[in-house]
Order: C-alpha cells, then sequence, then structure tokens
C-alpha cells in the first residue's frame, strides 16, 4: 500500500506557526505587489478569495486586500522539510520525496511492524501535528495515482483511503480533470465528447482514446481504471537530483523562465553540495499548457555542483533546444544526473579560475543562508521572476 502524504499550505502554514499573530489571517508567502513578485503559497484563509500559487502578487493584492505578503524563507522549510522526512523514515525507508512539502512512502512491508497502512498513515499524521505543529493530508491507495488523488479530495486535513478492490467506486464519480495530464487543451476535447466523470470516459473504447489523443489514450485509459505500476523510488536509490515547479498560470515571458531556471538551479545545487555529490549531466524538463512535456540533457566534461554551470546550461538548453511552437509553459524543472563524490572525481591539471571562484562563491552563499535564513541572499537573476512574472496569464481550467 502507497500513502501520498501532502502538507496543507506548507509555506504559510510555517508561518503561521512561528508567528501565532498570523493564525487566521491570510497569509501570501512570495514576491511583494510592489516587486511585482509571485505568489508562492497562500494560506487557506488568502486562497478563499482566489490567491494561489504563480499567481502575481498584484493580482493576489487586487483579490484579497488585506492579505499578508511575507517573503519566504526557503532554508527554512527545507530544514522542517527534513524533520517531516525523519518521521516518515521512522515508518518506511521506501519514501519519495516530490517537494519539500509531498511525499510517496511504500508502507507494504511495514505492516507487520506498525499495522495497516491506514494506522500508519494515521500515526504519521498525528505525529507531525504534535511534533511540528503542522497538517497534513494523507491518501492512502493501492497505488502512487489513487494515493495522490486520494490525498486531494479533503484538504485541508483530509485523510482519505482506497481499499484494494474499491478503485473503481472511488475514481468513477469523480470529474476527469482528477486525472494526470488533463487540462484546458484535453479537457477541451473531452468536453466536445461530452466526458465529464471518469465512469464515462472508462467506458470509451481504447481505440477511440487513441485517436482522439496519440499515445496518451494509452495513459488516460489506464488511469481511468485506476492502474498505475510506478514503484515508490527512495531519494538515496535516486540517479539524480531535481527540482521543478509547476505554474498555476501558464509563463509566456522568456526572461520570467530564465530567472525560474535560477531558482531552480540554486536548489539542485544546493543539494548536491550538501549530500557531498557532483554530477555530469544537466536536464531541463519543459511541459507545455496542452501538457506535451520536452526534456533535454547535456554532459559536461567535468561533473560539478556549481549553481552558475548547472544554470548556464539548462538556460542555453532553454534558449536553443525547444521545440519550434507557442511558448506557453505550464511545468519548468532542472536536475542533475551522473552523480558522483567529488573525492573521485579526477582533477583537472588546469584548474578553471571562473569554475574555482563560483566554487567559492557558493560555499560562501550556503555558509550565508545557513546562518541567516534562505531569503538573506539571493542572487539577482533570481529575482527577475518578481518582476517578470507578471506576464502570465490565468488559465483557471487548470488542474491543481
Amino acid at each position: 500500500m502507497i500513502l501520498h502524504i501532502d502538507m496543507d499550505a506548507f509555506y504559510a502554514s510555517v508561518e503561521q506557526r512561528d508567528r501565532p499573530e498570523l493564525v487566521g489571517r491570510p497569509v501570501i508567502v512570495g514576491g511583494t505587489p510592489e516587486g511585482r513578485g509571485v505568489v508562492a503559497a497562500a494560506s487557506y484563509e488568502a486562497r478563499k478569495f482566489g490567491v494561489h500559487s504563480a499567481m502575481p502578487a498584484v493580482t493576489a493584492k487586487r483579490l484579497c486586500p488585506q492579505g499578508i505578503f511575507l517573503r519566504p524563507r526557503m532554508e527554512d522549510y527545507a530544514e522542517i522539510s527534513d524533520q517531516i522526512r525523519a518521521i516518515f523514515h521512522c515508518y518506511t525507508p521506501l519514501v519519495e520525496p516530490l517537494s519539500l512539502d509531498e511525499a510517496f512512502l511504500d508502507v507494504t512491508g511495514s505492516q507487520s511492524l506498525f499495522g495497516s497502512a491506514v494506522r500508519i498513515g494515521r500515526a504519521i499524521k498525528h505525529e507531525i501535528h504534535q511534533r511540528l505543529r503542522l497538517v497534513a493530508s494523507v491518501g492512502v491507495a493501492p497505488n502512487k495515482f489513487l494515493a495522490k488523488i486520494a490525498s486531494d479530495l479533503q484538504k485541508p486535513d483530509g485523510f482519505v483511503v482506497v481499499e484494494p478492490g474499491k478503485e473503481q467506486p472511488f475514481l468513477d464519480p469523480l470529474s476527469v480533470g482528477r486525472l494526470w495530464g488533463v487540462g484546458k487543451v484535453t479537457g477541451g476535447i473531452f468536453e466536445r465528447l461530452d466526458i465529464q466523470r471518469i465512469e464515462q470516459l472508462r467506458q470509451l473504447p481504447l481505440d477511440l482514446l487513441q485517436q482522439q489523443f496519440g499515445h496518451s489514450g494509452q495513459h488516460l485509459w489506464e488511469l481511468a481504471r485506476g492502474i498505475d505500476d510506478r514503484p515508490v523510488v527512495p531519494e538515496q536509490q535516486a540517479k539524480s537530483i531535481s527540482h521543478e515547479t509547476t505554474f498555476a498560470q501558464d509563463v509566456t515571458d522568456p526572461e520570467t523562465l530564465q530567472a525560474w531556471l535560477m531558482e531552480l538551479s540554486e536548489q539542485v545545487g544546493c543539494r548536491l553540495r550538501k549530500h557531498g555529490l557532483q554530477g555530469r549531466t544537466v536536464q531541463l524538463k519543459v511541459r507545455y499548457a496542452d501538457f506535451h512535456t520536452v526534456t533535454r540533457a547535456q554532459t559536461l566534461s567535468q561533473a560539478t555542483d556549481v549553481t552558475q554551470e548547472i544554470w548556464r546550461i539548462a538556460s542555453r538548453m532553454l534558449a536553443e533546444r525547444l521545440p519550434a511552437r507557442r511558448l506557453r509553459i505550464r511545468l519548468l524543472g532542472v536536475g542533475v544526473s551522473g552523480l558522483d563524490q567529488p573525492k573521485a572525481v579526477q582533477l583537472s591539471l588546469f584548474p578553471d579560475p571562473q569554475h574555482e571562484q563560483q566554487t567559492r562563491l557558493d560555499e560562501v552563499s550556503d555558509q550565508i543562508r545557513e546562518k541567516f535564513g534562505g531569503g538573506s541572499l539571493q542572487r539577482a537573476l533570481g529575482m527577475l521572476h518578481d518582476v517578470r512574472a507578471r506576464a502570465t496569464k490565468s488559465d483557471p481550467d487548470r488542474e491543481q
């Protein structure tokens, strides 16, 4: 059995926990309206006004004039995320983090020690609340796809169980928009076919789905039946370190994307250095508004953990190696693979002065953030998304 555990409004909840005067008030973490930043997270009090992540802060201010805008404290959130994962590992070694605030857990082999998957899920949820004073929503199901849907159904503070053999009664009444890969374009096709619920989709023949959606037809056919064979992959067994972000609004501005690339590259570089790893291959992941996903990779002559080098390669691939099509990006990701310990990497006989300089810069930056918090230091390019994110356009039909 699989658990999907998702922290509710994580960044905003941490701020409310650490500042009791913010409890019950609309907290918006991210850029400021004056700087035209973007929303990284919004408390449920703010979401009632229509505020959501990746929304321009100026729009959030218009929707929620009484909102309290706070800059992110990424290092603090990362530290709390580590504490949450430590709780997970008390129950199973099979933990696959998706981001700082969510993860899949395979507890199949843990039930002889801790009881049923439902009991384990409730124990983890209770422990997070007791030890960290934070709230998680939990989905319990036979596979990752169903667990992910289950954790989202009763947010906040949700706990939903899909028992084996009950997959179809669980899925059938749900909107087709709950399926992975169903966005505005796919949803429009379903609307023309008068397909609203998963049960209706399940009744369509596979050849019709393949005719309408190409290779994605098989994917949709399987999901409508609750089929998902992907295993939970523990982080220590991962062959790469990556970070990605899904925008609540499709991003169309190239400079905004470059700024987000820097932010993602910094997160990847920081994790590499924290674990004492370097990698030879930089990967770029781009998902368009119609869910078409493109990945690109470039292998370096020498392994690296340097933020600037990771960003430079990812930036070049974004600018030069994407297909010629309209730029409407739903998801952006950066990763590094071909991991190795630095001591096992052969040193160059002729060190690159710029590489050495950037390495020292990362070391100092990491020390400053560790001492003063994640918001204490930020690269200039990384701040561009505060300025340029206003170019994004709203897409109310997008899957959240």
